[in-house]
């Protein structure tokens, strides 16, 4: 087995607190094993990205650390054992965007957003001013505000994702992870989740995602590299080190470079 390559360039900071640490994670899918003894350390308020070839176990790994699929071995989010935590609770603390999530087509997108909410709610009690500041607040984010009394059903695939990443949003919470963020998203609204993603790191919030879009995964803070269901680098976005092992988890088919002071990654033809 490969070992696991941890790197830091002195320009990173130095990682004083975790979000989550994963310890000896292992997890199936069915009679299938996905992850293999994973360990890892997710800095509290950074950007970290998960990437990977199809069939690495990102996304899974990403469920695991969110507590949405069984596993073995350890995760902590903020110090404290998911396992131990109240669901309420750690919907408080961790919000959650995966990929392809269902919702209601018949819920407008104010309601899908508030939804959002209900870990800060009393049992039955009716949203309160601060609810719908939120939900005003993630709505003028994600730039679907307009659209808000419309309904799932009535929006395309991208104005349906960015309402599902208002809900996200709308947490509030200090730890987010996100699937395939991007998906369905054009470009200018790629850059404005990039917008977000660092405004709510530069807030002291912190973010995991699961990107396949290489080059924006590389504005990320650092890297967690996998390949068939282990991590195989974690490291500094602007690290040499994390570019090589980027490359090779690829089989040298993409190539990292440095353009206008941001590092891009690109097909080699």
């Amino acid at each position: 087995m490969t070992a696991v390559k941890t790197t830091y360039s002195s320009q990173s900071h130095a990682i004083e607190s975790i979000a989550i640490s994963a310890r000896n994670i292992c997890a199936s899918l069915g009679n299938f094993e996905v992850l293999h003894d994973i360990s890892l350390q997710l800095p509290l308020a950074r950007w970290t990205s998960v990437v990977g070839p199809n069939g690495a176990g990102k996304s899974t790994l990403l469920k695991v650390l969110a507590g949405l699929l069984p596993y073995r071995g350890e995760v902590a989010l903020l110090g404290h054992a998911v396992g131990n935590l109240k669901p309420k609770q750690r919907a408080v603390q961790l919000s959650w965007l995966g990929q392809n999530e269902a919702s209601a087509d018949d819920l407008t997108a104010y309601d899908v957003t508030m939804l959002g909410r209900l870990p800060h709610q009393p049992w039955l009690a009716p949203p309160s001013m601060q609810d719908h500041a939120a939900v005003e607040h993630a709505l003028r984010t994600t730039h679907a505000w307009d659209w808000r009394f419309r309904t799932l059903g009535q929006l395309s695939g991208g104005e349906r994702q960015r309402v599902l990443l208002a809900r996200a949003l709308a947490v509030e919470a200090e730890v987010l992870l996100m699937d395939e963020p991007l998906a369905n998203l054009d470009p200018p609204h790629q850059t404005d989740w990039l917008l977000t993603v660092k405004a709510l790191v530069a807030s002291g919030k912190t973010v995991v995602s699961v990107l396949h879009e290489i080059s924006f995964a590389l504005q990320a803070d650092a890297l967690v590299v996998m390949s068939q269901g282990r991590v195989t680098h974690q490291g500094g976005c602007g690290d040499a080190a994390t570019h090589r092992a980027l490359e090779a988890v690829f089989d040298q088919r993409i190539a990292v470079h440095q353009l206008a002071g941001q590092w891009l990654a690109l097909p080699k033809l």
